[in-house]
């Protein structure tokens, strides 16, 4: 039995449902071979019941509608950015193998540590998960509550102070006083500074002891210090994982050389993500990052949030033709177990 053309009516995205699936089969076969895609592949297409030279005029009109270019004459063609980012938004969500989700099952159900560690290993996790380099932001501490802190002397004018935050995270600042101070007033600041910070958080501001004795002093100093550190708390450390594969995925030694260089600039890594996020979205392709470093790039991300409150993110980043659907849904899945651990829920799933 003949197969019936498909439908051209328009789907969202100003595409008739032809051009629509020549479009995906070029963008679907350019990531799989990394070739430019001719009209006889398209053609052998399932979904498509219709000539090569059909195929081929289809080509060319979304060539002219800036969806699809030809590198040469005679050649097949490749996605543009267009190209790309009409495949990712009509993108059928997709999932994990059985193997990876065992796998990030038990990572999580057996990672330990100070939140930097589970982090970085997390990142580690993420690039496994794929072929491609995964960026995790820290979460943020400014709504988290303080559970500790601990003054320790390392000698008579410089303390370490030590504050446990309740989501897992331990920060140590070091507080200079211009006077020697005792063990007796380390150990009585101390105190003074539980009883003034516990429960709070590096939003809250408190009244600090005006008097002009060294402890009072000592407990200015700490108190000063944590809130001048915030922003640096809580903006957003990056830990990136999978570097090597950089130069597994791209062509070309310039194009590694430079995202290379983006990776070792953290707030430009952190921007980058925070700018996705920004707008709404999960993926950014090529132009879209508008920045010529990152031309050849797409960049995956899934916010971590916990009860609706932020709490970093992760990432994948790859170039334009990267594995879209599985590249998303592995960052979704390692940032929803990930909120699970900081929010200290046992996955059951």
């Amino acid at each position: 039995m003949a197969r019936r053309a498909p439908k051209t009516t328009p789907p969202s995205g100003g595409l008739d449902a032809r051009k629509a699936t020549i479009l995906e089969a070029v963008v679907a076969e350019h990531i799989k071979t990394a070739q430019p895609v001719g009209s006889t592949a398209v053609a052998a297409n399932g979904d498509l019941a219709v000539s090569p030279a059909t195929v081929r005029s289809e080509m060319v009109a979304l060539e002219h509608e800036g969806y699809l270019v030809q590198p040469h004459t005679s050649a097949g063609r490749v996605p543009t950015d267009k190209g790309y980012r009409y495949f990712v938004d009509h993108l059928k969500a997709g999932t994990i193998g059985s193997a990876q989700r065992y796998q990030v099952k038990d990572f999580f159900a057996h990672v330990r540590g100070e939140v930097e560690d589970v982090l970085e290993q997390t990142s580690t996790l993420l690039s496994e998960l794929t072929s491609y380099t995964s960026v995790v932001l820290s979460p943020g501490h400014s709504h988290t509550t303080i559970l500790s802190v601990q003054l320790v002397s390392l000698d008579a004018r410089h303390q370490l102070l030590v504050t446990v935050f309740s989501d897992g995270a331990v920060v140590k600042h070091s507080v200079l006083t211009a006077h020697d101070v005792t063990a007796v007033e380390v150990t009585e600041a101390s105190r003074q500074l539980n009883a003034l910070l516990l429960g709070t958080t590096l939003e809250t501001r408190m009244q600090v002891p005006s008097r002009n004795d060294h402890v009072a002093s000592l407990v200015r100093e700490a108190v000063s210090v944590l809130h001048a550190e915030q922003p640096t708390v809580d903006g957003e450390q990056v830990f990136i994982g999978g570097s090597s594969k950089i130069a597994e995925v791209f062509d070309g030694v310039e194009t590694v050389r430079k995202v290379l260089a983006i990776l070792e600039q953290e707030l430009l890594v952190v921007s980058l993500v925070q700018d996705i996020l920004d707008k709404g979205a999960t993926v950014a392709i090529g132009s879209e990052h508008r920045n010529e470093s990152l031309a050849a790039c797409a960049v995956v991300v899934a916010p971590v949030t916990i009860d609706g409150t932020p709490a970093g993110a992760v990432g994948l980043l790859g170039p334009t033709r990267m594995q879209y659907r599985e590249a998303m849904a592995a960052a979704q899945v390692v940032s929803e177990q990930l909120a699970r651990h900081f929010a200290g829920e046992d996955d059951r799933g």
